[in-house]
């Protein structure tokens, strides 16, 4: 009986494919590809949906496919595989990967994001810089396309927990950076155990597999430990946690010895009062400051910072190592430095009584606090003494203590500094820093909030000072000159309809701000933030006035620094911390030297690079506290906790606690009174029938149903 159909359907293909001529085909292929503008098609698809069976005709079918690729009313995705151009062309983007696969590509040359489905990624992911074909264009829906090359990989190892059976291990991310599996041949485990969480390399990722290939390249230990998540954020942004041995080395055989040399070379700050300020669990002391009366009754304020680039040589490993990772790392329990601990906390580090060398502006200030003089150069130095804001904070409050009246005299002129620089149009984003009692196995044991005192604020006006004068000493010239390179810190203008959609928001709370001109913006946004301190909507007005400003960052293109109200502002204060700072002392010294000016696109490269690093290490410094505050929570399940709403998306919203700002979310599907959607202008969630409106800044009661210690997410119902 089968073979009677066989051969049946044999005569039912010649029959069909008989009699039709070149130009009947070419119009039915055409119809197809127009009627289907979204789908690829090669010969053997094309035949089978016209049921052609005969050999002739489908060459006749791929002879036409290519004659209209060469008329350009199709085009040739993939080897054989064929799409209409009715949308003709191809953009260049970055893939934002969502939760369920599917992916966004945002990309400078579309206004509109492009969706990509989890199949037409062609195994793209979250991050990669990639090539996509844009489809036809539906009326009144978004944008669609295909990934046709990965142009630049964002990454290829990746974070999860190894399942190990007889033949063969899987590796599974939890995390939207690798929504796949991971296969890992056994001999590639490199003695990883079932259950370990391991870091992953992806070795290759044939065509017509779903999952990836890869190898273990660490195994970090059992999830759920301490050491074994610090490890894991940082892998699965990329992050070193330790330093190759030859880079240790190199640093351990660095001298700390001054020379002669050292000392002629230098100004002399020793026998001037000196002292540093930091927090109090510090080991790199950055930066200091020296105060002197001057005989014409002025004061001489040095910003002394350490002079990092002197036992850092250009090229050497520990240069490239610290270029590499361009930043330190501050996890919740630890910093990752960004030079070896022999040179970040012994060598450089500005400890009291032991001579330094150190990179410094020297200020001559009058009683206003009006700059008469400045001097930029090496010194060396004795720090007298090691405060810490506390310490700092409660002389300047009682006047009690060592070094007294500099401190006091140092607080009166920041205070000064400041106030003049909000009154030029400063941005006062302070916004409230969580920090975790933490004990020696890192379970924390509570929560509390940094306050920003004025201790905080006196090291804070001299460094931004000092980092003003030396932007300006390089990138003010004379008209008709030519600025040398320079690397700058940058703050864009806000986006016009961002800050109109913030205005809007807020005035639902009775707030209201001027959007008219860069003063009248900065004034009212310093009135508007005084005004919410201490009210239950501060959190959630701070966060959204900081996300309707640009991003600060590094570029050789001087626009300026917005927040800040200053035309020309660089990084020359913290390098053992930021490599922007080393290059910045390096140009410091060749142009005052008189050099030529630097190779501008180079620079750039490096500014973009630091840029990115920073942005990595702000994540991972995230995602530890997330981490913490769902462990921390992981304690409190079944519990109610006042809080309020601080954001909203179509799946949901977040709800941050009152008492320990720990940020939840509240499921739509557990909001069961109701159908409800999403108003993504109003920042809402509403029910169709009822018309009960959950907004961002609502407060609400919430009860704890989940800790996600992998997911590091919280899950919370309505109380």
């Amino acid at each position: 009986m089968k073979k009677e159909i066989k051969k049946k359907g044999k005569k039912k293909g010649k029959k069909k494919s008989f009699g039709m001529n070149k130009q009947m085909l070419t119009n039915k292929i055409i119809g197809l590809f127009t009627n289907n503008p979204t789908k690829l098609f090669n010969y053997k698809q094309i035949a089978k949906r016209f049921e052609i069976k005969d050999d002739s005709t489908k060459g006749l079918i791929t002879a036409i496919l290519y004659e209209l690729k060469d008329s350009g009313t199709l085009v040739e995705i993939s080897r054989g595989k064929f799409k209409i151009t009715t949308q003709g062309g191809y953009i260049t983007g970055k893939v934002d990967l969502t939760m369920r696969g599917a992916g966004y590509i945002v990309s400078e040359e579309s206004d509109e994001d492009i969706f990509v489905t989890q199949t037409n990624l062609n195994h793209a992911l979250n991050g990669d810089i990639v090539k996509v074909y844009l489809y036809a264009k539906m009326r009144g829906k978004q944008p669609e396309g295909e990934v046709v090359e990965i142009i630049k990989k964002s990454k290829e190892n990746f974070v999860g927990v190894v399942e190990v059976s007889k033949n063969f291990a899987f590796m599974t991310a939890n995390s939207k950076q690798m929504p796949y599996d991971v296969f890992i041949p056994l001999p590639k485990l490199k003695g990883a155990q079932n259950g370990d969480k391991v870091v992953v390399r992806i070795t290759e990722w044939p065509e017509k597999y779903k999952n990836p290939f890869g190898e273990v390249v660490n195994v970090l230990g059992k999830p759920g430990e301490n050491e074994t998540e610090m490890h894991a954020i940082l892998a699965e942004f990329d992050l070193p946690y330790e330093f190759d041995k030859k880079v240790e080395q190199a640093a351990n055989k660095v001298s700390e010895i001054i020379t002669e040399k050292d000392y002629k070379a230098r100004r002399d700050f020793r026998d001037i009062t000196t002292f540093t300020i930091d927090p109090a669990d510090a080991k790199d002391f950055d930066d200091a400051l020296s105060i002197q009366k001057l005989g014409n009754g002025n004061w001489q304020i040095g910003v002394h910072i350490a002079d990092v680039t002197h036992y850092v040589t250009p090229d050497s490993i520990v240069e490239n190592e610290a270029f590499g990772r361009a930043t330190s790392v501050y996890l919740v329990d630890r910093v990752v430095p960004m030079i070896p601990e022999k040179l970040s906390n012994m060598v450089c580090s500005l400890r009291p009584n032991e001579e330094k060398l150190c990179y410094s502006i020297v200020f001559e200030l009058d009683e206003n606090a009006d700059i008469l003089d400045q001097w930029i150069g090496r010194t060396i130095i004795n720090s007298d003494k090691r405060f810490d804001y506390e310490e700092a904070q409660a002389i300047i409050e009682g006047g009690v203590g060592e070094f007294k009246s500099e401190l006091l005299l140092l607080n009166d002129l920041a205070k000064k500094i400041r106030a003049r620089r909000f009154k030029n149009g400063a941005i006062s984003f302070e916004r409230v820093e969580v920090k975790f009692d933490i004990d020696e196995k890192g379970k924390p044991l509570g929560v509390f909030f940094k306050e920003h005192k004025e201790s905080n604020q006196l090291i804070e006006e001299f460094m931004l000072l000092a980092n003003k004068r030396v932007a300006e000493f390089i990138g003010q010239v004379k008209k008709g000159q030519k600025a040398k390179t320079f690397v700058y810190r940058i703050h864009d203008k806000p986006d016009p309809e961002k800050l109109e959609r913030f205005s809007k928001f807020i005035q639902r709370f009775g707030y209201s701000i001027n959007t008219s001109g860069h003063k009248n913006i900065t004034t009212s946004i310093n009135d508007l933030l005084d005004e919410v301190q201490g009210k239950k909507e501060q959190n959630v007005i701070e966060t959204l006035a900081v996300r309707s400003m640009a991003k600060a960052i590094y570029s050789t293109k001087n626009v300026g620094h917005y927040g800040l109200s200053f035309p020309y502002y660089t990084h020359f204060t913290s390098p053992i911390r930021r490599y922007p700072d080393m290059m910045v002392h390096r140009m410091l010294t060749d142009y005052i030297k008189g050099e030529k000016s630097k190779n501008k696109d180079k620079y750039e490269d490096m500014c973009k690079h630091s840029s990115e690093m920073e942005k990595r290490a702000a994540e991972a410094e995230r995602a530890s506290i997330k981490y913490k505050q769902v462990e921390f929570m992981k304690e409190h399940i079944g519990e109610d906790f006042d809080g309020i709403i601080s954001g909203v998306t179509e799946w949901g919203f977040y709800v941050e606690l009152n008492e320990s700002k720990c940020e939840g979310l509240v499921h739509i599907r557990e909001l069961d009174d109701d159908y409800y959607f999403f108003d993504e202008d109003n920042y809402s969630i509403i029910g169709r029938r009822n018309k009960k409106t959950y907004q961002l800044g609502d407060p609400v009661k919430i009860k704890i149903v989940k800790a996600d210690l992998e997911k590091k997410q919280l899950d919370y119902t309505l109380a």
